[in-house]
């Protein structure tokens, strides 16, 4: 199961304090709402019992804003309430986002988050399906595509007790294949495409990208907590036909990182995922 990104709201730490624009706010909070911490000074709006932003999408914006030579223009596939996209335009503040999200109720979030951090001039919103060929017509290309994939076909797990859950869980619309084929259709020459899934589906997901052409480039692994065999694997992959044909032969490929450790044995944090909270503005002692 994906796990809940902290949403500490302290604001410094032995001096240091949080990084970056301070949003102009506005925007209130309805009855089964709460505002959270996101990144820097940023907040995002999330329902009390549905989905909520998690390690999966953290590890997803950092992974693909590390990886992309230049991100100028992003787009975020299925991009549920918004957390994201956010990130990575919080981590790359010159470029433009565009994402698209099936689902009312996460979409409205979404805007509601990008209003109150300020980011209507940059960060586009859209109601749609991402497996849609005429996705972003008249704006794409992309340097940097994202996408964190629902994890399992339905019957496979059960469906979340928050229906706006489900989608983010089940593949009820297109799975990581699509966003795969989704991501080839829409990145730039020499563009990074950048996910998330569970490790103990990797297979799975390589497959997906060699079958929309993509070759994996940057592959890291982030476990939950040490000595328990699940997590998750991140991924960079750019489209093969931009890359020298005998490419993967002449390079390990993927290249494999260290992984990521969440939690120690003992139930502390490890200092590996705070330096990716540190990445995306959170004091380093939270």
């Amino acid at each position: 199961m994906p796990r809940r990104a902290s949403s500490d709201d302290a604001s410094s730490y032995k001096g240091w304090t949080r990084p970056g624009p301070t949003p102009p706010g506005g925007v209130a909070v309805e009855p089964g709402e709460t505002l959270d911490g996101l990144c820097g000074r940023w907040r995002i709006f999330q329902l009390e019992k549905g989905n909520r932003f998690s390690v999966d999408d953290l590890v997803t914006a950092w992974y693909g804003t590390t990886w992309c030579p230049r991100a100028d223009r992003i787009a975020d596939l299925g991009s549920g309430i918004g957390s994201v996209a956010l990130l990575a335009a919080w981590r790359c503040p010159g470029a433009i986002v565009h994402t698209v999200e099936a689902q009312e109720q996460s979409f409205r979030l979404a805007q509601k988050s990008i209003r109150y951090n300020g980011q209507e001039s940059r960060v586009f919103p859209r109601l749609g399906d991402l497996r849609d060929p005429g996705l972003f017509d008249g704006e794409a290309p992309f340097d940097l595509v994202l996408g964190t994939p629902p994890y399992w076909p339905e019957g496979h797990r059960l469906p979340a007790a928050h229906p706006q859950s489900v989608p983010a869980r089940l593949e009820v619309r297109g799975s990581i294949a699509d966003y795969a084929q989704a991501a080839a259709r829409l990145l730039a020459p020499g563009g990074c495409f950048a996910c998330v899934f569970p490790n103990d589906q990797r297979d799975r997901a390589l497959a997906a990208l060699a079958a929309a052409d993509l070759l994996c480039l940057h592959r890291r692994e982030v476990v939950f907590k040490d000595g328990e065999p699940y997590g998750l694997d991140v991924f960079a992959a750019a489209r093969r036909q931009d890359l020298p044909e005998d490419f993967a032969t002449r390079a390990q490929c993927p290249e494999v990182e260290p992984p990521v450790l969440i939690r120690r044995a003992d139930g502390t944090v490890d200092p590996a995922i705070a330096r990716i909270r540190l990445a995306v503005g959170f004091p380093p002692g939270v």
